[in-house]
């Protein structure tokens, strides 16, 4: 499955543009990647690991703004249609799954 986060938070200020850069560090080094300005995603094993990302996402929570976290499956998410200008592009893959025996 995938977490979303999606975000619009103020920059008019220059407190609220630290805060800002703070909460998008705060995703980076949780594990999310930008896919677009504002929307950041990271694959997750189990809804169990995505509450506990959704937590550490909460404790980062910026005073001002608005932000979404949104879980879709790995088929919903495979169903993405991605365009660059008017040209299709295929969407990110899932990270490969380590199993350990």
């Amino acid at each position: 499955m995938w977490l979303f986060a999606l975000f619009d938070l103020p920059v008019e200020t220059k407190e609220q543009r630290r805060e800002y850069a703070q909460f998008r560090k705060s995703l980076l080094s949780a594990g999310f990647t930008m896919l677009q300005y504002s929307v950041y995603a990271k694959h997750m094993a189990s809804e169990e690991a995505a509450e506990h990302l959704r937590a550490k996402v909460h404790a980062a929570l910026p005073p001002q703004g608005q932000v979404r976290l949104l879980t879709v499956t790995d088929h919903q998410f495979g169903k993405m249609e991605v365009y660059v200008g008017k040209r299709r592009r295929p969407v990110e893959q899932a990270p490969l799954q380590i199993s350990l025996f």
